[in-house]
């Protein structure tokens, strides 16, 4: 098994760990004294994938809590689990941005400088870390609109005590050149074992970065038609990921606590971690399921307690309104993820190649490149269908169970957008912020939102998260920005109000 492989590795990075809180200001979460000078660039690498990775606090509250409900993949009736209700806390909104600001950016930015400005390392690890930067930008970027990009994470380096906020649309070129730059630098060299994702294997990073290029170009296709088909050419022309094989995520074990454990799986594990009973299946996610014959139910879901059979709940309900439901009145009616999947030795998704198959299947529906777009959807779809084999080889659908859904789900040219949507949002389950963001920009699928009583967003589905709200006085750039993206110091607020690529 691959984490056999890092357990030395990982004691290491064990003894790298340095505490950090959730401070309200980057003059705090930017320096930390604590940090050693030139640590090793393999160890620093593993150290800021697993960060990336992320906690059980982060993935709890921005992953499970609100995007997962928002994007109506979970229901819960608790008042804490907020998302499909509409409501707002500020510390749950929040807390992928005071994490990864605290720990993954000014590790991956020092990272960076480090092998720009001395002579350790290689091009090839450059080149990684650029890639993977972009990845633990796109997803703050994506949930935040406009924030410190250009001068993040620099404290330690520079003195920054108080990064500028950068325009989505600076960042969002930005990233599309680090990519570009990034995969170009690929060549020999590079992390090998210390690279949790795909071992050092170039031409698998190659892949990855050019499919990470694919997905942030289809991001613009609302807002820059025209730099989104460039670089959506360039990113298939590059080869984008093919297999299962070339999916990337890291396979977490079950420890050591605090490095190598899965954070949706420190939520969800009863046996191993925190064990939050609250969140069934939405019953928008299995009805759609349920409609298609689809075999990957039997794998998300386990039966409800009560009826022994496949059930999902509706969102936007609490207790009082779950007891006038008619489709069931307890829990129990609803169904639980499988524990399988949620282990906290379960692999943590970054993207795999049937996101990357289905968004080369929309660029050719747009007429970006010259694939065809019903072989690049019915890839997209089987290879959908073949990642469960990375939680549990007993977990793995068959050939003929694969090729049978998919020749019973062709693309229809008339509908194609809205059925790649649908399949997307079916091929990201928990990997949430990607499924929130691809919603957002794609209108699919086409989800009906809640009302619920008090909520804050006149009942229409969130069109972002709110950032932590001591920036507005501590961060002298913070008005510039929320100006410029129609913000007020209203917190709640912000969860109405589209990032710039959301058309």
């Amino acid at each position: 098994m691959r984490y056999i492989k890092y357990k030395i590795l990982l004691v290491f990075i064990g003894m790298m760990l340095f505490s950090t809180s959730c401070d309200e200001n980057f003059a705090e979460i930017n320096r930390d004294p604590t940090v050693a000078n030139n640590i090793d660039p393999n160890f620093q690498f593993t150290f800021v994938q697993l960060r990336t990775s992320g906690g059980r606090y982060e993935n709890w509250r921005a992953g499970l809590i609100y995007s997962s409900m928002m994007i109506q993949h979970l229901a819960a009736t608790c008042g804490y689990w907020a998302g499909d209700k509409y409501t707002y806390n500020g510390g749950y909104n929040s807390s992928l941005f005071d994490r990864a600001f605290g720990e993954q950016v000014k590790d991956v930015v020092d990272l960076i400088n480090t092998l720009q400005t001395t002579d350790v390392g290689d091009e090839t690890m450059l080149g990684m870390a650029r890639i993977w930067k972009v990845v633990i930008f796109h997803r703050l970027t994506d949930l935040y609109g406009d924030i410190p990009y250009f001068e993040a994470g620099k404290g330690a380096i520079e003195g920054i005590d108080f990064p500028a906020y950068d325009s989505q649309e600076s960042i969002y070129l930005d990233m599309l050149n680090e990519l570009e730059e990034g995969v170009n630098q690929l060549g020999v060299g590079g992390y090998g074992e210390a690279d949790l994702i795909y071992g050092g294997d170039v031409d698998k990073w190659r892949k990855f970065g050019n499919s990470l290029m694919l997905r942030l170009a289809m991001r613009l296709s609302e807002v820059d038609a025209a730099t989104a088909q460039t670089y959506a050419s360039k990113a298939i022309a590059g080869g984008i990921m093919d297999s299962n094989d070339d999916d990337a995520y890291i396979l977490h074990s079950n420890g050591p606590e605090g490095i190598n454990k899965n954070g949706i799986g420190e939520v969800l594990d009863k046996a191993n971690g925190f064990g939050d009973d609250c969140p069934r299946l939405s019953d928008t996610f299995v009805n759609w399921m349920s409609s298609k014959d689809d075999p990957r139910l039997e794998i998300i879901a386990i039966p409800s307690d009560s009826t022994g059979v496949i059930a999902g709940m509706p969102n936007g309900l609490d207790e009082a309104l779950l007891a006038e439901n008619p489709t069931g009145t307890s829990v129990d009616d609803f169904s639980r993820i499988n524990p399988a999947i949620v282990r906290v030795s379960s692999p943590m998704m970054f993207m795999t190649a049937a996101e990357a198959q289905l968004l080369s299947a929309e660029a050719a529906v747009r007429g970006w490149h010259g694939g065809d777009a019903s072989s690049l959807f019915s890839d997209g779809v089987a290879l959908a269908l073949g990642i469960w084999m990375h939680y549990d080889p007993a977990l793995a659908l068959d050939e003929a169970t694969i090729s049978e859904y998919v020749d019973a789900n062709s693309l229809d040219e008339s509908d194609a957008l809205s059925q790649i949507g649908w399949q997307y949002w079916a091929a990201t389950f928990l990997n949430e912020y990607e499924a929130f963001s691809n919603y957002r920009r794609s209108g699919f699928p086409d989800l009906t939102p809640v009302d619920y009583p008090g909520n804050i967003t006149n009942g229409q589905i969130p069109l972002r998260l709110a950032s932590n709200p001591g920036e507005a006085t501590l961060n002298p750039s913070w008005q510039s920005a929320a100006d410029r993206q129609g913000l007020s110091t209203d917190f709640p607020s912000h969860m109405s109000v589209p990032v710039w690529w959301d058309k």
